[in-house]
C-alpha cells in the first residue's frame, strides 16, 4: 500500500511540474489582465500649444497644470467591468493662437467591458474611451511607469491626449 502512495505522489508532483510550465498560451494574456486591474487616475489632458489659462506667467500643454478642476477615474475590475468618471472641459478660441479652457457643470461617466489585446485596451461600450495604448509596450514583466493613452490627436481647440496612471 505504501508502493501505490509513493508512486501516486510522484506521478502528482510529474503532472503539476508539467502542467505548470510558463510556457501556457494563455499565461500572457491573463498576466495583461490582471496587471491592468485596479484604479487610474487622470494625469495629463495635453493640447497642441502650451497655453497660460490660469495667467500666472507659466504655460504648459498639459491643461492639469492650468486647471485645477480636472479630474478623472477610471476602474478596471477583475470581472471584466470598467467604470469610468472624468469631468468635461471646454476649450474656446480667444486670438492670436491664445484659448481659454474651463471645467462645465457636465462629468461623463460610463461603464461597460473591457478587453486586452497586446498593448491596447479596449473599453467596450464606451465612444468616449474607446481604445488606449499602453504606453512602455506590452503588459509583460513589472508595470512600473505604464500609462493608458487616449490620442485623440486634435488640434486646439481639441485635445492631443489623455493620459492616465495607475493608482499605488
Amino acid at each position: 500500500m505504501e508502493k501505490i502512495r509513493v508512486v501516486f505522489s510522484c506521478l502528482f508532483f510529474i503532472f503539476l511540474m508539467v502542467s505548470c510550465g510558463s510556457d501556457d498560451s494563455g499565461d500572457d494574456m491573463v498576466a495583461d489582465e490582471v496587471q491592468v486591474i485596479g484604479i487610474w487616475d487622470l494625469a495629463e489632458v495635453n493640447v497642441s500649444s502650451a497655453q497660460d489659462i490660469d495667467m500666472d506667467g507659466t504655460s504648459s500643454t498639459n491643461l492639469m497644470d492650468e486647471l485645477d478642476c480636472i479630474s478623472g477615474t477610471i476602474l478596471i475590475d477583475g470581472d471584466s467591468v470598467w467604470i469610468f468618471e472624468q469631468t468635461a472641459i471646454s476649450v474656446t478660441g480667444i486670438t492670436g493662437g491664445q484659448y481659454s479652457a474651463q471645467c462645465t457643470d457636465n462629468t461623463t461617466i460610463g461603464t461597460g467591458a473591457w478587453v486586452v489585446s497586446g498593448n491596447q485596451i479596449t473599453f467596450q461600450g464606451s465612444s468616449t474611451l474607446g481604445t488606449l495604448s499602453v504606453d512602455g509596450g506590452q503588459l509583460t514583466n513589472s508595470f512600473s511607469g505604464h500609462r493608458l493613452i487616449k490620442n485623440v490627436g486634435a488640434d486646439l481647440p481639441g485635445i492631443q491626449s489623455y493620459v492616465y496612471v495607475k493608482r499605488e
